[in-house]
């Protein structure tokens, strides 16, 4: 039989197809795994924000992960309250951000000045330097802002936190 730590472990083969760095387990996406006296497996999902686009392929990715693993019943249910939030990043998954070029979010969701706008430092995932300008609100993906390092000069992501 399997366990829910066992479907857990299948599921961080399932990548976020906007940022394939990341799994959806580390994103917070997936958040709960239940297997059922039967083997019967239900897995919750939020998806990071109410219209993002990538959620279906990450269902389908998660039924064919289950499927791959011999996982036959199986339920993805999706979960929309309450809403998913950066906090539930791992900090894996902010370093691995950093590592690919990707400013992580900074500060926590409860901070509500960041979605007033107020202006904040935001270190190069390059150089480090925190001389950055925002270039655009929106980024590759609308959950990102552009950025551009005053010192190296390098274009950056900030996923922002939201």
């Amino acid at each position: 039989m399997t366990t829910d730590r066992e479907v857990l472990k299948l599921l961080e083969e399932v990548t976020d197809p906007e940022i394939p760095v990341l799994n959806v387990v580390e994103m917070g996406i997936v958040r709960s795994v239940s297997v059922g006296v039967h083997g019967d497996v239900e897995v919750t999902i939020t998806p990071t924000y109410s219209g993002c686009p990538a959620m279906r392929t990450i269902e389908e990715d998660i039924a064919e992960v289950l499927q791959e693993h011999g996982v036959s019943d199986f339920r993805v249910k999706t979960l929309l309250s309450p809403p998913w939030t950066t906090d539930w990043l791992t900090d894996g998954a902010r370093e691995k951000l950093r590592q690919t070029g990707i400013a992580p979010p900074e500060g926590r969701s409860a901070d509500k000045n960041l979605l007033m706008g107020k202006v904040r430092a935001i270190a190069c995932p390059r150089c480090g330097s925190e001389q950055t300008t925002m270039v655009s609100q929106f980024g590759s993906t609308a959950c990102k802002s552009l950025y551009k390092c005053d010192v190296c000069m390098e274009p950056f992501d900030y996923f922002k936190c939201i």
